[in-house]
């Protein structure tokens, strides 16, 4: 049954990588995107597993400081027991001493080994960081392909349709504005025409007038 289980499983993950790679063949920048905020994602996962190593790293140390001033406490302690003669006291005083200082050199190692981890974090994050930049301006140089593809394609369309087609808007508008232009010279001429012989008529006019006199 569980061998079952897991072939079923397989074969749906492998269903569902295959409509993934068929996605990003169809559209590449839908897919970026979805990689970019998955990225984003890990990234900031990452920031705050830093920012928790820096407060371990202080934490170690003021964990270690705090043992260490107490094993110096001790010592004096045990120092000032052994001179009085209170042996009792001189050994409590020994054994905590010995306590605290096992502490703080084992605090002190693991305060150096989370400073050891915490630079390799750093510099992975980094790397993850750059690889977010990268990724931020493959996406630009993609929608910038993508915007020229989709210009030139419909400016191919717009320069077949008039190429192609008789009766493309293109060609209609120059015949609307052939149009235009004959109504506009032909409205000019019949107004310059009208008033060229009503200009005639006055001069005949006049000129019918001084020969009568």
């Amino acid at each position: 049954m569980t061998n079952l289980f897991t072939r079923l499983k397989d074969s749906i993950t492998a269903d569902f990588h295959e409509v993934l790679d068929q996605k990003e063949q169809k559209n590449p920048i839908t897919m970026l995107n979805q990689y970019l905020r998955e990225s984003e994602k890990e990234t900031e996962k990452v920031r705050k597993l830093v920012e928790r190593q820096y407060r371990l790293k202080d934490e170690f140390a003021r964990e270690y400081q705090k043992s260490q001033d107490m094993a110096d406490k001790r010592k004096h302690q045990a120092e000032v027991a052994q001179k009085a003669g209170e042996e009792t006291m001189y050994e409590f005083a020994l054994k905590e001493q010995q306590e605290y200082e096992a502490r703080a050199d084992r605090l002190k190692d693991s305060r150096l080994e989370a400073i050891e981890q915490l630079e390799t974090l750093e510099q992975k994050y980094e790397q993850m960081k750059h690889k977010l930049k990268d990724m931020y301006l493959k996406r630009m140089e993609l929608m910038g392909r993508e915007n020229i593809a989709r210009a030139h394609h419909r400016m191919n369309q717009v320069i077949e349709d008039s190429a192609d087609k008789p009766y493309s808007r293109f060609a209609e508008m120059d015949r609307y504005i052939e149009d235009l232009e004959y109504k506009v010279n032909s409205s000019y001429y019949r107004n310059t025409f009208d008033g060229k012989v009503a200009q005639l008529e006055k001069e005949m006019k006049e000129k019918e007038n001084i020969t009568a006199q």
